[in-house]
């Protein structure tokens, strides 16, 4: 493992955008991050808390939804995954959902807010929901299994998005 230490410094100019407003404060900065760590899952982390699940027979302690179209789901939706559209949501969850068990909500992928749309109705509705990151996109970038309309499939990591020969990046 490479370490790396920062370099020293001087202040930044003023027309520099990345510091044009300031960091927050540390204790500000961990409190934000905190929460979004309450408010959001990786796919990585989804998929490794499914396998876990599948291993030792135990559940994962939350349900996945899919939040899209009948046609995307049928595109590709994660094994196991309730499909609940969005617009669904009032009328549907409470007959697929436990409210007692936490759910984990995506959309197609980071470029589309369909899962905090369905976060927002879910958690509206009383839920508790997490939405995953990436969405449906970094699911299948990342190599994880999907199951469409003709059946499991499974594409290569991108190593751009996943480690390459190894079982997680280290975060």
């Amino acid at each position: 493992m490479t370490t790396r230490t920062a370099p020293a410094t001087t202040p930044a100019p003023v027309d520099n955008p990345v510091l044009r407003v300031p960091p927050a404060a540390p204790a500000e900065a961990a409190a934000y991050f905190a929460a979004s760590l309450a408010f959001h899952a990786d796919v990585s982390d989804v998929a490794a808390a499914l396998a876990t699940a599948a291993e030792t027979g135990a559940g994962p302690g939350f349900v996945v939804v899919d939040s899209r179209s009948t046609q995307a789901w049928e595109q590709g939706h994660v094994p196991g995954a309730v499909h609940l559209p969005t617009a669904d949501v009032p009328r549907l969850a409470a007959a697929l959902l436990d409210r007692d068990v936490p759910v984990v909500v995506y959309c197609w992928g980071p470029g589309c807010n369909g899962a905090t749309r369905a976060a927002h109705a879910l958690a509206s509705a009383g839920y508790r929901v997490k939405e995953m990151l990436g969405g449906m996109e970094y699911w299948i970038r990342e190599g994880f299994a999907h199951e469409t309309a003709d059946g499991a499939q499974r594409r290569p990591a991108d190593p751009l998005t996943a480690p390459v020969g190894a079982d997680d990046c280290g975060c």
